[in-house]
């Protein structure tokens, strides 16, 4: 590893705040231990938890880097002790526990993937959190089944952007809530059967009218608060409602009677905190059943913005004022 700088540029949090308090800075560059690679960071993609890490709600977990980032891609340059699933200079995409907003990263090779043929670094880079996410939610967590009704939330998120996807692609009928008509035609673009304005409609009622009264099967929720009540309304008999975050509040009064008419099960899950075990299974299952379709260009990374890693305050700005459609991912 002579030739690899011993400094790498990196954005790191020196105190909590909003997006000013992110610091372009220099680090050490790491280096992989036994089965891990170092990644030459092309693209980083940007998500809500990085947010939440840079306002304090959200500390890495224990043995992680303290800098931001879930997600990468780019160029194999150094291989730990027995890794052997690349080799240098193969194109990679990772899910990383932090240290994404930077030069170089290390993460265990059974967290990383091929980059598929044909996709540019900076899509691969937009992968990884939010397919992960969206497939151990909607598809493990979830159940869903061919011919189901899925009810995503917030659908011009990556996560959104996402679901939608991968839900048609397995033959699932999908309905989303958006913020505006511009992001409701956006959704039906990729491919949801009912795009509905929250603003303008409640999407309880749409819900129930699109199913003919059934409800949806499966209910993909990061905005919890008063949104819980409303997925148990707008929830099918034995459906199940999958929390992700908690835009409105993490806290509510929840009516029992309604989970044991309609048995419903209301589940969640984090991925950051998982153990390297853990997000390998996550990994393995994208290889089988999500790789042959991005392959396939049956689905695709949806990009809304790329920013220079110098402008890392830029994104998160981008992020948080939720007019993005799809992913931002950070270049360098």
């Amino acid at each position: 590893m002579a030739h690899l700088p011993d400094e790498m540029r990196a954005v790191a949090i020196p105190a909590p705040g909003g997006p000013e308090a992110l610091a372009l800075t220099k680090r050490p560059r790491p280096s992989p231990g036994a089965g891990e690679i170092l990644v030459r960071v092309a693209a980083a993609g940007v998500n809500r938890p990085d947010v939440l890490q840079r306002q304090g709600f959200y500390a890495p977990p224990p043995g992680a880097s303290d800098l931001p980032g879930l997600e990468i891609a780019g160029e194999v340059v150094a291989l730990g002790d027995g890794a052997s699933r690349f080799k240098h200079g193969d194109a990679a995409t990772a899910l990383v526990a932090g240290g994404g907003y930077a030069e170089y990263c290390v993460v265990h090779e059974s967290n990383a993937l091929p980059v598929p043929d044909g996709m540019s670094l900076i899509e691969a880079a937009a992968i990884p959190e939010t397919y992960c996410t969206v497939w151990t939610n909607v598809f493990d967590r979830g159940g869903l089944q061919r011919g189901e009704w899925l009810l995503v939330h917030g659908g011009t998120s990556g996560i959104g952007t996402t679901a939608i996807q991968l839900a048609k692609a397995f033959e699932a009928h999908v309905l989303t809530t958006v913020g505006s008509t511009a992001k409701a035609k956006a959704c039906v673009q990729l491919g949801a059967d009912l795009a509905i304005v929250y603003k303008d409609e409640d999407f309880v009622v749409a819900t129930l009218a699109a199913t003919d009264g059934k409800g949806a099967d499966v209910i993909l929720d990061m905005v919890g608060g008063d949104y819980v009540a409303r997925n148990y309304a707008a929830a099918a008999v034995d459906g199940r409602i999958v929390q992700i975050a908690f835009l409105h509040g993490r806290k509510v009064e929840v009516d029992l009677q309604t989970i044991m008419a309609k048995r419903l099960v209301h589940t969640g899950s984090t991925l950051r905190p998982r153990s390297v075990a853990e997000k390998a299974g996550v990994i393995d299952a994208l290889r089988a059943h999500v790789w042959p379709l991005l392959a396939a260009g049956r689905c695709r990374p949806l990009i809304d913005s790329t920013f220079p890693l110098a402008e890392a305050a830029a994104a998160h700005r981008r992020i948080e004022n939720a007019d993005h459609v799809g992913k931002i991912v950070l270049t360098l």
